[in-house]
């Protein structure tokens, strides 16, 4: 009986042991899967996207008049630096990657202005520029804006 080539081809090697590398070593099977995992062409692209659909808001211009009031409730604070007083301070915080940022609001007590270098030091260490500042609220100023603002 002659064999059938199509059937038996490898019969002479397929029993012999799995060859193994003595330089390179078995690849894991987490490596070998990982070969097969999907592989992304636009490395930072929806990175890219993200940053362009992030908001930002515009710096908003005060009046003469909001002016005039923040620079009076500025003279009270100076007045009773040495108490510390509490306030809320709102001010614009410029984006670093695109046109606009955002308002913070912070709250605590005020412990040095700095008219030289335009900056408000908090007690807790926090500088704020004195130009970014838009709002300033606390119970310091009640009196004032009962009676002026």
């Amino acid at each position: 009986m002659e064999k059938n080539k199509n059937n038996h081809t490898y019969d002479d090697i397929i029993n012999l042991p799995h060859p193994t590398s003595a330089k390179h070593p078995r690849m894991s099977l987490y490596d070998r899967a990982a070969q097969f995992s999907p592989f992304a062409a636009l490395t930072g692209y929806d990175d890219a996207i993200a940053e362009t659909a992030r908001l930002t808001d515009r710096r908003i211009e005060l009046s003469e008049t909001d002016l005039d009031r923040l620079n009076l409730k500025w003279q009270l604070v100076l007045e009773h630096i040495s108490e510390r007083p509490a306030v809320t301070i709102t001010y614009f915080v410029p984006d670093s990657k695109k046109e606009g940022g955002k308002y913070v609001s912070v709250s605590g007590c005020v412990k040095k202005i700095d008219e030289y270098e335009q900056t408000v030091t908090m007690t807790d260490g926090k500088k704020i520029p004195l130009p970014e500042v838009i709002r300033l609220d606390g119970v310091l100023f009640n009196e004032i804006e009962n009676s002026y603002l």
